[in-house]
Formats: structure tokens, C-alpha cells, sequence
């Protein structure tokens, strides 16, 4: 039996075989090749390695990997905790303020962290059954080819330092060949370049990777208060024959009949506790310190003036509690004013950073479950940036009959062990 069949059904990589074995990683490299292989001593510490039970006491049903993974939005859909039953093996972010926060809700070290995907030897990732991947948007967002444009900047595959990250998803995807992957990005990425963007990933996933793909934008106002058009590209390896997967079901819901702000809304009336400098007093009333000051209110008005004037389509968004929010972005800590919320005087106010963790999912209305560690600059970046969780835990549902088929040891480990 081959020992590639054999370490990865233990899922474990090289540098892991050889620490467990106490052997040099070039001596496990020749075993890849051919070259010799372990003793049956050694066969049996590999297959004792089984994933272990998680932190609930169950057994895993897949193992998958988070790339890009922000604050952990795909991973919630995908997690045994949280999600539809995972085991999450590797993660990489290479931002400081998202590894605190994501360290801090998933129970890992910011150290278990791996940082730039672009150093990192395929080789050297665990084996999953899936691979996640909010590859970074911003050179395929209308809002950062206008900027770069501006700038005379380059953008999508020739912006060398986020553009061709793609490409490292599609490494390991080669490598590994898990089961199943879904990569998560802005909707323009369909149109970016006239198209020609998309092209060659799909060129890439389903000609040179040979995966069959299953590609859907959805807009997230069917799961919470906040119009938010994301793509969600699903692949499967071709030798599978998965041909009638669809996300249509997810496409089809109504979105009037989601929810609105007031479900994600401090209630200020008492009912909800106190939360550090977001709430305060007795009633849990939201701190004056996400009121807009008058002067930046009058800029804003003025400005949307300005630009209704000259026919253009820009300003504010300005919502009360039965109202659906625009899309929240990575730049919502400038001034807020793509989603403010009225008060009963005076000047409007940003969403606080929890109400911003309900918006995006990681929290359940009135729920303050989700740990903020960082400054609200930088959690209003985090949360502008993420994956809505209950679309991507819809995602993830439909996705699970053909991701749960192995896990950990399988048939294929114990027959190399009989065979020798």
C-alpha cells in the first residue's frame, strides 16, 4: 500500500510524520517517493493517530482549512461548534487584529495562526477533506478598481500583492485534492475585467484542477438586516461525477421576508447588559460616543446634496428600526455613513461593533457572545469584511452529504497495516 494513501488518511503532513516518528523529513520525502517506507512499529503509531475528540466530546466529521480566514466566518459554518460538524486543521490570516480576534473566539493561540499563505509549502498543510477560502476582494471590488484606477494602479491578477493570491488557493488545491472547497468573494468579481477575471479562475478550477464548479451570488438580506451581495464558488474533483449540486434553494428565498435592524439593535431598555464602552448605565443605553457630531452630520448632508444635485447617487444611508441597511464595509470606521441610525434628536449614530457582529451573524439577535478584543476601528474593519455567517452555514448545509464520506483513519490505513 502506497504511504502517501497511508499518511494522508491519517491526515497528517510530512513535517508531522517525521515529528511523530522522530525521523529527519528528507527520510519521510523519500517515503513519498517510493523510497522505502516505515516499519510496522511505525504503522502503528500513524494510525493510532486519529482525530481526537473536539472540545464537546464528539468526533469530527471532516477536517477542513481556513484561508484568508479574517475573524472566522467560514469557519463558524463549518466548525463543530458552530457549525455543520467540522474540524478545523490549519488556519492562515496574515493581519495582527484579525488573529486577536479570531485567537480569542476559537480557543487557539495566535502563534497556532499561520501568517502569509505565500511562504507556506502546500506540502507543510495538513490533510483536509475541505478547503475555505475568503480570498482578499479588494482588487475585485467596484469600490477598489475605482480607487486603483485613480491611483493608476494595477488591479485583479496583475495586482502583485493580493491579486494573484488566487493562485495559492489553487497550489493547494492541486496538492491535496480534498473533497470539496468553497471560496467566498465580492460579487463584482463576476465582471471584473469584462469578465475576463472569472474566466481564468474558472479556467483554473475546472481545466487545469479539473473540478466541477458551482458558482451563485447571493444577497444576504434574506438571513439579516443589510443588503449584501457576496459570490460563493462551490467545486467538487470531477472524478466525483457531483453534477446536480445547486445553491439555487439559497437564491430563491424572499428577501422581504428577512429580518430587519430592530432584531440587531440594542434595545436600550434594560433588558440587554451593560457591554463595556458600547452600553452603559442602567438601561444599557448606547455610549454618546457613537453619536455623529454636529459638524460631521452637516458635512454629510451637504454632501449628499451636493452629489443628488449633479444627478449622481451618493450620501448617506440613514435607517430606523424596520429598515434593511446597505452592504457594512471595511471602511465603516471613517464616518459610518453608509449605515446610520436615527435617534428620537439630534444627529444620527454609527452601529456600535456588537450591533456590527449581529449584522454580520456572528452574533444572534441579542446575543453578545462573540469576543471584541480590539479597538472599534479595527473590529468595524473586521466585520466590514467578513462572510455573513448564516448564508455561509446555509452554504455549508448543503455542501455537507458530500464532504462527511471520510474521517480520520479509514479502510484504505488499516489494509496498508495487514499488509505488512
Amino acid at each position: 500500500m502506497d504511504f502517501t494513501e497511508l499518511r494522508e488518511d491519517t491526515g497528517l503532513s510530512v513535517p508531522e510524520v517525521a515529528g511523530l516518528l522522530g525521523r529527519p523529513p528528507r527520510t519521510v520525502y523519500n517515503w513519498e517517493e517510493g523510497k522505502g517506507g516505515p516499519k510496522p512499529a511505525e504503522i502503528e503509531k500513524l494510525l493510532s493517530a486519529k482525530p481526537a475528540p473536539n472540545k464537546s466530546g464528539g468526533i469530527p466529521a471532516f477536517r477542513f482549512i481556513d484561508l484568508f480566514a479574517g475573524i472566522g466566518g467560514l469557519r463558524r459554518a463549518f466548525d463543530m461548534e458552530t457549525g455543520v460538524g467540522g474540524e478545523c486543521v490549519f488556519t492562515s490570516e496574515w493581519d495582527k487584529y484579525s488573529r486577536i480576534t479570531y485567537a480569542a473566539n476559537y480557543g487557539e493561540s495566535e502563534d497556532d495562526i499561520a501568517g502569509d499563505i505565500t511562504k507556506i509549502d502546500e506540502a507543510d498543510i495538513p490533510r483536509h477533506d475541505v478547503l475555505l477560502a475568503g480570498f482578499p476582494c479588494q482588487p475585485f471590488s467596484i469600490a477598489g478598481v475605482s480607487k486603483k484606477n485613480a491611483l493608476n494602479r494595477p488591479h485583479g491578477f496583475a495586482c502583485e500583492d493580493q491579486g494573484n493570491l488566487f493562485f495559492d488557493v489553487a497550489r493547494i488545491l492541486k496538492h491535496h485534492r480534498p473533497k470539496a472547497f468553497l471560496l467566498e468573494n465580492v460579487r463584482n468579481l463576476a465582471n471584473h475585467d469584462k469578465g475576463r477575471t472569472f474566466q481564468v479562475i474558472r479556467d483554473t478550477l475546472e481545466n487545469d484542477l479539473e473540478y466541477d464548479i458551482f458558482p451563485m451570488i447571493l444577497n444576504a438580506k434574506s438571513w439579516v438586516p443589510q443588503h449584501r451581495e457576496r459570490i460563493f464558488i462551490v467545486g467538487f474533483p470531477r472524478e466525483r461525477g457531483i453534477k446536480d449540486f445547486s445553491l439555487q434553494s439559497l437564491k430563491d428565498r424572499n428577501p422581504l421576508a428577512g429580518p430587519k435592524l430592530s432584531q440587531i439593535l440594542h434595545p436600550e431598555d434594560g433588558t440587554e447588559k451593560a457591554e463595556g464602552h458600547f452600553t452603559g448605565g442602567p438601561k444599557a443605553k448606547i455610549s454618546d460616543k457613537y453619536t455623529l457630531s454636529d459638524h460631521l452630520w452637516n458635512y454629510l448632508q451637504r454632501y449628499a446634496e451636493k452629489h443628488r444635485a449633479a444627478g449622481n447617487g451618493f450620501g448617506f444611508g440613514l435607517n430606523g428600526p424596520e429598515d434593511v441597511a446597505r452592504t457594512l464595509s471595511a471602511r465603516y470606521y471613517k464616518d459610518g455613513s453608509e449605515i446610520l441610525i436615527r435617534r428620537s434628536s439630534g444627529s444620527p449614530r454609527r452601529l456600535t461593533p456588537r450591533e456590527c457582529a449581529r449584522l454580520m451573524g456572528f452574533d444572534k439577535p441579542n446575543e453578545s457572545k462573540f469576543k471584541i478584543k480590539v479597538s472599534d476601528t479595527q473590529a468595524y474593519k473586521q466585520f466590514g469584511n467578513a462572510v455573513v455567517v448564516p448564508v455561509a452555514t446555509d452554504v455549508a448545509r448543503l455542501m455537507l452529504p458530500h464532504i462527511t464520506e471520510v474521517a480520520g483513519v479509514t479502510e484504505v490505513a488499516q489494509a496498508a497495516l495487514e499488509a505488512v
